[in-house]
């Protein structure tokens, strides 16, 4: 099972802590201007550090649950927190292939690699936190994959 790459921890950490400091900046906010008598003055801080552990633990446990494989017929993501979650995305069903890399995965040095399936319900896959390297790799050998199952599954 291929593991993502260890900088994706930093942004999801960096978006656990930007979370917390909106969190914690709206209840300044109403501790300052509207008073409540049930707030206490440090409530704000309180707050921060605690959606800030909450949010970083979940983003390490995140990290140590995603997973994926190129199989011989298919590509198998597994991934979940809470609820675990693992997606078998046949050759035959992908329709095109991506590489996305965001402003912040830019900085960082990561990519996504996003696989849009034939189907309705989650009919796109993405693999992120992947190097920029690995993701344009994942995107060229699925898409010869699915060219050559297309091939193989022809009527």
């Amino acid at each position: 099972m291929n593991r993502l790459d260890p900088r994706v921890r930093l942004l999801w950490v960096g978006s656990a802590a930007l979370t917390a400091l909106v969190i914690g900046a709206l209840l300044f906010a109403v501790v300052q201007f509207v008073s409540p008598p049930f707030l206490p003055s440090w409530s704000p801080y309180a707050a921060t550090a605690v959606v800030f552990v909450l949010g970083a633990s979940l983003a390490i446990a995140r990290y140590r649950s995603w997973g994926y494989e190129v199989r011989e017929d298919s590509l198998y993501l597994e991934r979940g927190v809470f609820t675990r979650v693992r997606t078998v995305v046949p050759f035959v069903r992908i329709q095109h292939v991506d590489s996305s890399r965001g402003p912040v995965e830019r900085v960082i040095g990561l990519a996504s690699t996003v696989v849009y399936t034939a189907g309705s319900r989650g009919a796109d896959v993405s693999v992120p936190g992947l190097t920029a390297d690995s993701a344009d790799e994942l995107r060229e050998r699925l898409k010869r994959l699915a060219i050559r199952s297309e091939g193989e599954d022809a009527v």
